[in-house]
């Protein structure tokens, strides 16, 4: 068996001390090794190619009463790199951009008019642009409805977004100057459902979007599954009782069913997955996620549980906000963190 090489062993010593960083924030030197395991001279020498690297400075001391070397905090130079997050509406466009912290620095918002059927590109690289402001953007990512093709990372089909246009990410990328992802929104808020919401700590769930679209997203061994097409979790399409399950539960019909009618609906829905995947969890998401909380997830579970015999366990979405923008904020700060940090 191979052993790593010394600049590998570093590379990994110096991802280890930043990944600390992000979760802890600054820490001192005694700190960092007690936390890695790691000695004194290794981690001295770690501090100082991350200084030198611009990636971490001297935030502070630590203690009142302390002082020198070992008290110093060492925290991540936030202003390293900056992501943006794109949520695109079929009525508006949401931009969040963040430091390599995570700490959002700004957002923007814009709604549709004719210019959004014209030219929907500059739109977007407007409203990042007005986000971003003079800082440089590491990394997009957007989220947008439709099928987005996992081998090429464009839309497979419309997505009745006013001004969609296919290739439109590649002018995007280009007029903005900076890597571009595309990504499902409902994808996209699973991740954040994952990271900060109701399926924390669970490898393997379906979050059931229910908002002015239908769909779902598939999480199973703590990987997003996407499927050959980008089409994993295109629930809407699936005919229950010889109706599109969309038809069934689309807003207009959701505001005029009670409350036990809309959780069988709901139910009926998620037994394709209880039956063909077996999660263990359906996290309901999207506004009537929300709005229903914990009182529709205990309905749908109850219904759930009389239609076949495998556990699923049914809890309302809790991630506070906008799912879709967080989830691409999330996605962009994985890809930039690798890029900045190795």
């Amino acid at each position: 068996m191979k052993t790593a090489t010394p600049a590998l062993a570093r590379a990994i010593n110096d991802r280890l001390a930043l990944d600390l960083l992000l979760e802890h924030g600054p820490l001192t030197a005694p700190q960092l090794r007690t936390l890695t395991g790691l000695s004194r001279p290794t981690v001295s020498d770690l501090i100082e190619r991350l200084m030198e690297a611009g990636l971490i400075e001297v935030t502070g001391e630590y203690g009142e009463d302390r002082r020198g070397p070992n008290a110093r905090l060492y925290g991540l130079v936030a202003d390293r790199a900056h992501v943006a997050g794109v949520d695109i509406r079929r009525d508006a466009v949401n931009v969040t951009v963040a430091d390599i912290t995570g700490r959002v620095v700004s957002e923007a918002a814009t709604t549709f008019g004719a210019v959004a059927r014209s030219d929907l590109a500059g739109l977007i690289v407007n409203v990042v642009r007005g986000a971003a402001g003079e800082r440089a953007l590491d990394t997009v990512v957007v989220g947008a409805p439709g099928l987005v093709n996992p081998r090429d990372g464009e839309l497979v089909s419309s997505n009745d977004v006013p001004g969609w246009r296919p290739g439109m990410m590649a002018s995007v990328r280009e007029r903005l100057g900076a890597p571009v992802i595309l990504e499902n929104e409902v994808n996209l808020a699973a991740i954040a459902e994952s990271r900060t919401g109701a399926a924390v700590g669970s490898e393997d769930f379906v979050l059931l979007w229910l908002d002015d679209g239908v769909g779902a997203a598939v999480v199973l061994g703590g990987r997003l599954r996407r499927g050959m097409s980008g089409g994993a979790g295109e629930i809407g399409f699936l005919e229950v009782d010889g109706v599109a399950f969309c038809e069934q539960v689309d807003p207009e019909v959701r505001l005029r069913l009670d409350g036990d009618e809309l959780a069988r609906r709901i139910a009926k829905g998620a037994f394709a997955f209880a039956t063909l995947l077996d999660p263990g969890l359906v996290v309901l998401g999207g506004t009537t996620g929300h709005v229903g909380g914990a009182e529709l997830a205990e309905l749908v579970a109850e219904h759930l549980r009389a239609l076949g015999p495998a556990p699923t366990e049914v809890r309302a979405s809790t991630v506070t906000g906008n799912a879709v923008l967080q989830g691409a904020v999330l996605t962009a700060l994985d890809l930039a963190r690798d890029h900045i940090f190795g």
